[in-house]
């Protein structure tokens, strides 16, 4: 759920011929009426519950990819003409979809909301869906409505991240194939990956998600150990992580609550990237370091009490220490 719905309009991009396209204007505001709020909401929510999306920030090439200074117009006007923001990128979106063979038009829908104190610009492409209704005289007949769980191209700008200088703020559904390659045009979108970033967090979510409070995850030592080895099979092949796929396997009996979690858009966590090894043994080993020492352990140590945790104490026991380091303790005792 988002906080408030601040302003929403609905344009249509529309197809003329083979690759060509056409913008018609709708309303330049639509009233924030229950219905919209309720569609807004829902497009959202569906948003935020799809794992396959690209996180990224706008290209330094802004001639050539303007999104980015109607937006900074529209905050600079204090988001006073949303009119004139969704015109010019009605325009933009239109020439982008011009220009990739594949791109389909449908209803596009701009939404200004606000959510945990951050202003977002969302977009999404909708199409119309056939349904069926009960007439007054209860005679069946055909009805038009929105498809909004079909909607495949929709991305969402955190305006607030982009001006306090985030690493990531637009984030876009991928879909298949490079279709959508003309919506992350359209936003004027830079997606470049950081594997090790990316990776820690990964693990981060899993570790969220494995927690024993949460009753998700039965034996969190096998979660983490099978998601290790998913993932360093994704490193010796080479291949990105598809965290549906990813989900679907590590996570068979409720596949569709990893991947939304691992598709939150707050996290900015894309898939495609393929792990970083060096930061994937975090999912199955401790490590740290003083001046002094150093200490790099196995979880499954804990889960078989070769070492023990005191929590109260902030301690930790090894047992079953090797020959060699006992004897050499033992000298150093004498």
């Amino acid at each position: 759920m988002v906080d408030n719905v601040v302003q929403v309009a609905v344009h249509d991009l529309r197809r003329k011929g083979q690759g060509d396209f056409e913008t018609i204007l709708g309303k330049a505001q639509l009233n924030v009426s229950p219905t919209v709020v309720r569609v807004v909401n829902e497009l959202h929510s569906l948003y935020a519950s799809k794992a396959s999306k690209a996180h990224g920030r706008f290209s330094e090439k802004v001639a050539d990819y303007p999104a980015q200074s109607f937006i900074s117009d529209f905050e600079k006007g204090k988001y006073q003409d949303f009119a004139d923001l969704t015109q010019k990128l009605m325009d933009t979106l239109t020439v982008q979809a011009r220009r990739k063979p594949g791109a389909t038009g449908g209803h596009v829908l701009f939404a200004h909301i606000e959510k945990d104190n951050h202003v977002y610009l969302m977009v999404a492409i909708i199409n119309d869906k056939l349904g069926a209704a009960l007439t007054n005289d209860l005679d069946i007949a055909d009805v038009k409505h929105l498809d909004l769980d079909g909607f495949r191209f929709a991305g969402r700008v955190n305006i607030t991240a982009w001006l306090a200088d985030a690493d990531r703020y637009i984030g876009f559904l991928k879909g298949k194939g490079d279709v959508a390659e003309y919506f992350k045009e359209f936003l004027g979108c830079d997606t470049t990956v950081q594997d090790i970033q990316d990776t820690k967090t990964l693990i981060r979510v899993l570790e969220n998600f494995a927690d024993p409070a949460k009753g998700a995850v039965k034996d969190k030592n096998v979660f983490f150990q099978r998601a290790y080895e998913i993932c360093e099979r994704h490193v010796r092949e080479g291949l990105p992580l598809d965290f549906q796929a990813f989900s679907n396997e590590l996570y068979p009996e409720e596949p569709d609550v990893l991947a939304k979690a691992l598709g939150d858009p707050d996290l900015a966590l894309g898939d495609g990237f393929v792990p970083n090894r060096r930061s994937l043994r975090a999912l199955v080993r401790f490590k740290a370091k003083t001046s002094q020492w150093s200490v790099e352990f196995d979880r499954s140590a804990l889960a078989e009490g070769k070492i023990v945790y005191d929590h109260e104490k902030k301690t930790i026991t090894f047992k079953e220490l090797p020959a060699e380091l006992v004897e050499e303790l033992e000298r150093e005792r004498e």
